[in-house]
């Protein structure tokens, strides 16, 4: 079924999607709802990532489209790919609401990149433990050190050194 999003997406009318997760940026005019846990969780320490989020790093958790279901905003959403340097939907791109400007997710070519602090787990939030990340990417880039146990890759996760 498509929806206003795209095919690739589930739509509101698919009966059985069962949302599991529920996300939204900081005004709440885009709301989105996933229906698995993340295949994966990573943070990002590429340069790209520093510079459009304006932090050290990008933490995201890793869906497939077929997981995610607008509720209500896709009409908000503004799209920048950054290879080209153009503000259109062409994928991989950054996503982001148009009204607050949060950024809400980076789309690739069939994953949704989404970033787990838009997610609603509660008060206080217990964040899932598939949200945790499993590893930092482009760890070379980095700004900070970071003191943990996970995997540091020089570059994209099982395609390049370790670190």
């Amino acid at each position: 079924m498509e929806n206003s999003f795209g095919p690739n997406y589930a739509s509101l009318e698919d009966t059985g999607f069962i949302a599991k997760y529920q996300a939204s940026c900081f005004c709440g005019a885009v709301r989105y709802e996933v229906s698995a846990d993340p295949v994966d969780a990573k943070i990002c320490h590429c340069t790209t990532c520093q510079r459009l989020h304006g932090a050290p790093m990008q933490r995201a958790a890793i869906f497939h489209k077929r997981h995610v279901r607008f509720t209500s905003g896709s009409e908000h959403l503004v799209f920048y790919n950054s290879e080209l340097n153009r503000p259109e939907r062409i994928l991989p791109c950054k996503v982001r609401c148009g009204k607050c400007g949060t950024p809400i997710a980076d789309e690739g070519r069939r994953m949704w990149l989404a970033f787990p602090s838009l997610f609603d787990f509660g008060h206080p939030a217990v964040v899932p433990e598939a949200f945790r990340p499993t590893c930092h990417l482009f760890y070379g880039s980095r700004v900070i050190e970071i003191q943990d146990d996970l995997p540091k890759w020089s570059g994209h996760k099982n395609h390049s050194e370790l670190l």
